[in-house]
């Protein structure tokens, strides 16, 4: 099942959050420490933040998320008005993963991003993490734009 967090789900998310920073640290430890994004204060304000959408997949316990932010642009000189469901992060327990819970957040995401009038879908992906970005583009992402870095 696929629902909003609420305060019940702080622990399950708060290890979910570890391991999904666990591969970003592997994958650039001069940039990610070993940490959560957010502690479980933060989390607690998150559920009650207007802008931000916290889906999790619940069976017995939580063991998937996908972090979601309003991007909103409204007024811009050289921007269209645009209202984007930023997805910050995805993540399922990795006693979990191959069983299609990414996919079926992923469309639960999306159904409601239709349903609630966005433009479109945004994401990052970290280089060298693969599988996430052939994830993404298994479900029709594409490249909006890249960031490159010239490490000194």
């Amino acid at each position: 099942m696929i629902r909003l967090m609420n305060e019940n789900d702080i622990d399950d998310v708060s290890e979910l959050l570890r391991q999904v920073n666990l591969v970003h640290h592997l994958i650039r430890p001069d940039i990610f420490k070993k940490n959560n994004k957010y502690n479980k204060e933060e989390l607690k304000k998150l559920i009650d933040n207007k802008d931000y959408h916290i889906f999790v997949y619940y069976d017995k316990k939580v063991i998937g998320h996908a972090f979601c932010i309003d991007k909103i642009i409204k007024g811009d000189n050289l921007l269209m008005d645009i209202k984007t469901l930023y997805i910050d992060d995805i993540c399922v327990d990795e006693n979990n993963r191959g069983k299609g819970i990414a996919s079926k957040l992923y469309d639960y995401v999306k159904s409601y991003a239709k349903e609630n009038g966005y433009y479109n879908i945004e994401l990052n992906v970290w280089e060298h993490n693969d599988s996430a970005k052939a994830f993404y583009e298994n479900k029709g992402l594409k490249p909006l734009k890249v960031t490159m870095e010239d490490i000194l």
